[in-house]
């Protein structure tokens, strides 16, 4: 690992990914993209490692965006297809992810928060989508759709104009709201909470919110139904109910 990206993973099955460029507003250059896709990688292959929190070094920004230096120089049109590692589109992955906003999220920044499963913030973090600012669009923006109402997110495009915490919280787009000093902690703690559940059915679960984003009714039911058929043949299955009949906490196994 490059120390622009820093790996954390913890024995209790969580790692913690930090953009370390504080200087930079961790801006979205070219060893932070790389150590990004790396770190991404060795989470997803690490069978011990079941959720990820992906944060930003320093107080100020979570992140700035891409690097507007880099796009100078190279007369950058349409990005590669493979420039960004974003869960979702550039990076698959199977276990739930967080972001842990601690700063600005803006233009790619709000990108690779978007992308993440789920979202807790610091008070003092600030959303924008800039592009419209600079000259630049924002396709990676449309899954946001599945995310707040449409009316907010057209306005959200258009302008260019930050939102506070309080606000993407109030829109649905964060989930918990964070002290500055204690957001890596608000963070640890929802993971835990992911992790008290059967690796499994998590599994299942995650892949069923996916699938419905994806399809219609119908077809969603039929595809979440699939999905979730190695979950009710797994040994947790029978643990689970075992656990709770015999007023115990279920050992999981993953399996």
């Amino acid at each position: 690992m490059s120390d622009a990206v820093l790996f954390d993973a913890r024995d209790d099955g969580i790692a913690i990914i930090t953009l370390n460029r504080p200087d930079q507003r961790n801006a979205l250059g070219r060893e932070v993209r790389a150590g990004l896709f790396h770190a991404w990688d060795r989470f997803e292959r690490d069978p011990a490692l079941r959720v990820a929190i992906l944060t930003g070094a320093g107080e100020k920004a979570f992140c700035a965006g891409g690097d507007l230096k880099e796009m100078v120089e190279n007369q950058m049109a349409v990005p590669p297809r493979d420039m960004f590692p974003v869960p979702g589109d550039t990076v698959e992955l199977t276990k739930p992810t967080i972001a842990a906003v601690n700063g600005v999220a803006f233009a790619g920044g709000w990108m690779i928060a978007q992308a993440c499963d789920l979202c807790v913030a610091s008070t003092g973090a600030k959303f924008a989508v800039t592009e419209v600012k600079v000259g630049r669009s924002s396709p990676w923006a449309a899954p946001l759709i599945h995310m707040i109402p449409q009316r907010i997110m057209m306005e959200i495009l258009l302008t260019g104009k930050p939102i506070s915490a309080e606000r993407a919280y109030e829109i649905g787009l964060v989930n918990r709201l964070a002290a500055p000093q204690h957001l890596m902690a608000c963070a640890l703690e929802l993971a835990a909470e992911i992790l008290e559940g059967a690796p499994l059915s998590v599994q299942a679960a995650r892949e069923t919110v996916m699938l419905s984003t994806e399809m219609g009714r119908s077809a969603a039911l039929q595809a979440a139904r699939h999905a979730s058929e190695h979950c009710y043949h797994s040994q947790d299955a029978q643990e689970g109910p075992r656990a709770f009949a015999e007023k115990r906490r279920p050992e999981w196994r993953g399996q």
